[in-house]
């Protein structure tokens, strides 16, 4: 029997196509693809190296070489376990037997069964996980003891496992209730839990994993909070994270809407950046807030989501995929892991187009925090002092940087802020 010839499957298809181009359109007309105006004379030619030192570049090279493999190696086992469980009946066996335990009922396998699925995946990769932390460790990156790693590890797979178990359980549900049409409300549902998985992270997810305090008064505190009202989005308070609990890593972020925005600051780089660098970092995310990046990636997250979910509709009516899962229908519990490695596969594939955007996002932050700061040389000594203690690589390989990065590369942040530099007459 082909996929067409199931009730509502023609329909889940169009919807996909329909909804996958209006993402697409989104993409296209929200992303700013040309953030910068050409200086006269040309672009400032790339400088591979970044204004780096031999040492500091042979110890990042080191880094991101004993790591990339890893890095590779996990994403590889993670999909091919996926596939095993999802493309065979090993997954479905697997779901049946763990549900049977209490019982057989379908809501049981369900339940049971995603976080049987999921821990199956992450014990493959988990040796592969804990050389990826012994190699942070060599390099001074991590600061987290065994037991906390084993720790945040457990959190992780915890809440993954719970929400996972909690999304599938509600989709299974509907399509018992709905055969035909359940991909219709489930993507509608899948809408709704991306909004408001969005303002909800910051205060349910986030501190799972560290401590906030507030920025005690100072000279810092007033300028960030200066800097948001210059900025025309006033936050709630400035927050330090414990993260040297975990690394040595230097970050910041704004996160939360409205009521709930705040600007977190790592608490290392309170101690090894100066504040001209610190407001660098801050205004940068302060630029993701002017231009509303997170509703932006919300509604290209909503719109992906129910297309996914649509063309899951399509896909699971398709008899020989089911066969070859072992299940009977998309109403079966032993669909479960075909279900999960189609998600996973389908974010692989979409992880360049992701990136892509996301780039030039980031690269549009990056010029707003030069515009609100006016300091050209406090931005790139903080992408120098950032790559630096972080052992980014400041010109990754071309097809690396194409499919994972999401952010420009240091080389091409420092040339895009020497360019803003000559266009404002500052040279």
């Amino acid at each position: 029997m082909s996929a067409g010839d199931r009730p509502g499957a023609r329909a889940a298809l169009v919807v996909a196509l329909v909804l996958g181009l209006a993402a697409l359109l989104v993409v296209a007309v929200t992303t700013p693809w040309d953030v910068l105006p050409e200086p006269p004379g040309g672009r400032t030619p790339l400088d591979p190296t970044a204004g780096l030192s031999a040492e500091q570049l042979a110890r990042a090279e080191a880094f991101v070489g004993a790591l990339r493999p890893a890095s590779l190696l996990s994403l590889l086992l993670g999909l091919v376990v996926s596939a095993l469980l999802g493309l065979t009946p090993l997954g479905g066996r697997l779901v049946r037997a763990v549900g049977a335990r209490v019982g057989g009922r379908w809501w049981a396998q369900v339940l049971l069964g995603v976080p049987a699925l999921i821990l199956a995946g992450r014990l493959v990769t988990l040796p592969v996980s804990a050389y990826a932390e012994t190699v942070r460790h060599r390099y001074g990156l991590s600061t987290r003891g065994w037991g906390l790693w084993l720790r945040d590890v457990a959190v992780s797979f915890a809440i993954s496992a719970a929400l996972t178990a909690l999304i599938v359980l509600a989709a299974l549900w509907l399509v018992r209730r709905a055969p035909r049409t359940w991909w219709a409300w489930a993507g509608l549902a899948t809408v709704g839990l991306v909004v408001v998985g969005s303002f909800l992270y910051p205060v349910v997810i986030e501190p799972a994993f560290n401590r906030f305090e507030s920025l005690p008064a100072g000279e810092l505190r007033s300028d960030v909070i200066a800097l948001a009202e210059e900025n025309g989005t006033p936050v709630r308070d400035v927050l330090v994270s414990d993260a040297s609990r975990r690394t040595t890593a230097l970050n910041a972020y704004v996160s939360g809407f409205g009521s709930t925005r705040r600007v977190v600051l790592y608490d290392t780089l309170l101690e090894r950046l100066p504040d001209e660098e610190i407001e660098s970092i801050v205004a940068h995310e302060l630029g993701h807030v002017a231009a509303d990046d997170v509703l932006t990636g919300t509604l290209m997250g909503a719109l992906g989501a129910g297309a996914a979910t649509a063309l899951a509709g399509w896909l699971l009516s398709w008899a020989p995929l089911l066969r070859r899962a072992g299940a009977e229908s998309p109403a079966d519990p032993r669909v479960v892991a075909l279900a999960l490695f189609l998600v996973s596969a389908g974010g692989l594939v979409g992880t360049p187009v992701q990136n892509l955007v996301s780039r030039q996002i980031e690269a549009r932050a990056d010029v707003h925090a030069l515009d609100l700061t006016r300091d050209p040389e406090a931005f790139i000594a903080m992408q120098r002092r950032l790559a630096s203690t972080n052992l980014g690589d400041p010109d990754p390989p071309a097809a690396w940087h194409w499919w994972f990065g999401s952010h420009p590369t240091v080389a091409q942040r420092i040339a895009m802020a020497e360019d803003w530099q000559r266009l404002e007459g500052r040279r």
